[in-house]
């Protein structure tokens, strides 16, 4: 009688262990892979500045432009003098990475209570990256007033670049 009573409790724990295993059988998985790309900090940095040079105003207002390859254009009635140059960026990251590089309209140039305003011309809005080297300039128009008052007029603007 005791050896009948075991084979029904193995039985059942057979019964058991294969229901469980049942369902198991039918189950279906699937994996996936997790992703990241780490790009390498954007780096900006100011080669040469915007310089208009010397100008002598006249009794009309006109406009001196520096090209974004530092070309100068002097107005009727001014007198340009010296070197000019457009501003000049280096710009680094990650290589292959396209980049938008944003440069705001204008700049207000000032000596005292004395301003001009120069519109700014940037010689690339966006980028991919290169391993050689990155880098754009940014030129402007200068409207100089009739008889602007004498002075040495300086401004600030400021350039920013973002991955795409």
């Amino acid at each position: 009688m005791r050896t009948t009573g075991m084979k029904r409790a193995l039985v059942g724990a057979a019964i058991a262990a294969f229901a469980m295993n049942a369902s198991a059988a039918h189950a279906a998985t699937a994996t996936a892979t997790a992703k990241a790309k780490i790009l390498a900090p954007l780096t900006i940095a100011n080669s040469t500045d915007l310089d208009f040079a010397t100008i002598v105003s006249g009794t009309a207002a006109s406009t001196v432009t520096v090209s974004t390859a530092g070309a100068v254009s002097c107005g009727s009635g001014l007198t340009c003098i010296g070197t000019t140059s457009a501003a000049g960026f280096n710009l680094g990251g990650t290589t292959g990475q396209a980049v938008t590089i944003s440069v705001p309209s204008t700049v207000s140039l000032s000596s005292g209570a004395n301003s001009m305003t120069a519109t700014l011309t940037s010689s690339a809005t966006s980028m991919t990256l290169a391993a050689s080297g990155n880098s754009f300039s940014v030129g402007g128009a200068l409207s100089v007033g009739a008889n602007q008052a004498a002075g040495s007029y300086v401004g600030t603007f400021t350039v920013t670049a973002n991955y795409q």
